[in-house]
């Protein structure tokens, strides 16, 4: 062979060698973040803590990981045709954020992609899982059972409000746990020895009207529970609870941080590090099947001293005591 053709043949094998050693590089995994809110809402109440916890297990969203978002903006009936997009999009795994209406049109959408759910209301009930243990299917993730942190929640106003006080529980009767929650008030009230009037409200308009209801009926306590359409509007419920002097407790630390009497429930920042911590697992070869479903049991009670002072209640000892945090 002559110089000047191994010249040439080496230079060329030198150019196709960065070119077979890309095609051969595993391409980025795509988790899709499917979620009932809007991005501004998530970024920092569920992607800040997903990116977090996915951080922990070796991804950088951009360097080894991608996430394409989703979110319906409170528009549940766009839910199906978002899941049906991430699909196409040929994701790895979807995570099915922020309830059970997620999980529901992750799973009618695909029988095959991965799904990791967090889901307030038994998965089972639902019908996501077949069991915790043996979840079955592409589907799995995080419980937080909220039956009891309904139950709860009234114990913990129980102990701020009037024995002669009517305790209130407004509640989305389009969610798919409504059932479940109405059945843990009412329980929970008898319980105390509680007048109960539970309030229906499944959109914002809905939400002012009522209050209108509240104040008709004379409820003087209020468990808000747990709700993408509350859980997105903390401003608008403090607001109307302050404007009508009512103690209320709320399913999120955000809530009590605004100044919300009070709020008792799951950590997200757990959560969604349990969920990242699947979503690792299912990208590295795990089936969703043999993943037993999370149950979380860790709940934080917050209580806001301050306003307490404004309605005029105070907090026993007792509860003090068992508060995470209290915000003066």
């Amino acid at each position: 062979m002559k110089r000047r053709e191994f010249i040439t043949l080496l230079g060329g094998a030198a150019a196709a060698w960065p070119l077979t050693v890309r095609a051969q590089q595993p391409a980025m995994p795509v988790v899709g973040f499917l979620s009932p809110s809007s991005q501004q809402f998530d970024d920092a109440l569920r992607l800040a803590p997903f990116r977090r916890g996915l951080k922990d297990v070796g991804y950088v969203e951009g360097g080894n990981v991608a996430i394409e978002y989703r979110g319906a903006e409170q528009h549940l009936d766009r839910l199906p045709e978002l899941a049906a997009d991430l699909v196409r999009r040929q994701v790895a795994v979807i995570v099915a954020a922020a309830g059970p209406q997620s999980a529901l049109a992750a799973k009618a959408a695909t029988t095959t992609v991965p799904i990791v759910f967090n889901v307030s209301g038994d998965p089972i009930e639902l019908g996501l899982v077949a069991s915790y243990n043996r979840p079955g299917g592409n589907v799995t993730g995080v419980n937080l059972f909220p039956g009891t942190v309904v139950a709860k929640q009234f114990e913990a106003l129980h102990e701020v409000v009037s024995p002669a006080t009517v305790m209130g529980c407004l509640l989305n009767p389009s969610n798919p746990n409504a059932e479940t929650q109405t059945r843990e008030a009412q329980e929970a009230t008898r319980t105390l020895g509680r007048k109960l009037e539970v309030l229906h409200a499944g959109n914002e308009a809905e939400i002012e009207s009522a209050f209108t209801t509240i104040m008709q009926k004379r409820v003087g306590a209020l468990v808000v529970t747990s709700d993408e359409l509350f859980n997105s509007r903390p401003e608008q419920l403090v607001a109307l609870t302050a404007h009508h002097m009512l103690p209320a407790i709320y399913a999120l630390r955000e809530f009590a941080k605004i100044g919300g009497l009070m709020s008792y429930g799951s950590s997200f920042s757990d959560t969604y590090r349990q969920v990242a911590v699947y979503t690792d697992q299912i990208l590295k070869g795990a089936k969703p099947s043999d993943l037993p479903v999370i149950q979380l049991t860790k709940v934080e009670l917050v209580i806001n001293a301050k306003t307490a002072k404004t309605l005029g209640v105070s907090f026993p000892l007792s509860l003090l005591g068992r508060a995470d945090e209290v915000i003066e």
